[in-house]
């Protein structure tokens, strides 16, 4: 069921033309659909906003996750979503499916020609259980489209930008996405490196990256995914020694990092040990946006 009068939106040179907001239009989500919001306006790009009808439950639920599937219902959640998004600055279209969360979102990604997709970060249920866990799993792999789970409120345009790389092909698609979707911004390449209980124990500092190898090593990476000297003048490598998650969670604390870029393609890739399990635990730690590039992402 979909509502709105989308008109076709003037001629755009940013790639992303469409905006994605999933969202079950409680209060938690409000800061995913600000962000949406605001990235659809500095892109001049549509904002099509999808709630998901997962299961019957007690009407009163209706605006939790839309609970309570018969017309009526779904007729008030389309009106919700066009009340919460009546201030946006773009062409809005709302749309209200039946169905499995993460199979639905990304059959309404793809028949929308949608070109990222927005959700909200979430502790508890309903919305909890499906952004964390094995549904955002699901739903990484199912999309072509990067997925931007927010966290923090929006006050303007994403300004620090950080994509966490292991010189992989899933983190070259996250860098490359960066590139593109941030045309402006310096990048922040974050590399880390697994020490020994030795090397922890010793006065070996942190950060490496004056370690000529690792500088070496990110040179062939741009060479191999061709990255022009433009792209490679806004890339800023950083490595530093220790586990990932802890690494990452106090690089991003200190330096008010807005959004980290992150790879989940192929099983030897950055995310492969992340997604499942640990994804929850790498959405909690890190205190700012997470964009995730996805099994079926491009950076075509």
């Amino acid at each position: 069921m979909e509502l709105g009068n989308m008109e076709k939106t003037k001629q755009n040179s940013h790639p992303v033309r469409r905006v994605l907001l999933a969202t079950d239009l409680s209060a938690r989500c409000d800061r995913a659909l600000d962000r949406a919001t605001q990235l659809a306006a500095e892109w001049q790009a549509e904002l099509l906003a999808v709630n998901v009808v997962e299961s019957t439950q007690s009407p009163d639920m209706v605006l939790n996750w839309a609970y309570g599937a018969d017309e009526a219902n779904m007729q008030i959640v389309q009106q919700q979503l066009r009340d919460d998004l009546a201030t946006a600055e773009v062409p809005v279209s709302v749309k209200v499916v039946k169905g499995d969360p993460a199979v639905s979102i990304a059959e309404v990604a793809n028949q929308g020609a949608c070109d990222l997709l927005v959700t909200g970060m979430a502790r508890s249920e309903p919305f909890g259980r499906f952004i964390l866990g094995t549904t955002v799993e699901k739903l990484v792999r199912l999309m072509s489209q990067p997925v931007l789970v927010v966290r923090k409120r929006p006050h303007g345009s994403y300004r620090r930008v950080l994509v966490a790389s292991d010189f992989s092909r899933a983190s070259s698609l996250a860098l490359q996405t960066a590139l593109k979707l941030f045309p402006d911004h310096q990048i922040v390449l974050f590399h880390a490196v697994k020490q020994s209980l030795a090397e922890l124990a010793s006065d070996m500092p942190q950060q490496l990256q004056a370690d000529a190898g690792f500088q070496t090593k990110a040179n062939e990476f741009y060479d191999a995914i061709g990255l022009k000297a433009s792209d490679r003048a806004r890339v800023t490598l950083h490595v530093e020694g220790g586990a990932l998650e802890p690494v990452l969670t106090q690089y991003v604390r200190k330096h008010n990092i807005d959004l980290a870029v992150i790879g989940s393609r192929g099983q030897n890739s950055l995310m492969a040990g992340l997604l499942g399990s640990s994804a929850s635990k790498l959405l909690h730690w890190l205190p700012c946006d997470t964009m995730i590039i996805g099994a079926q992402q491009s950076a075509d």
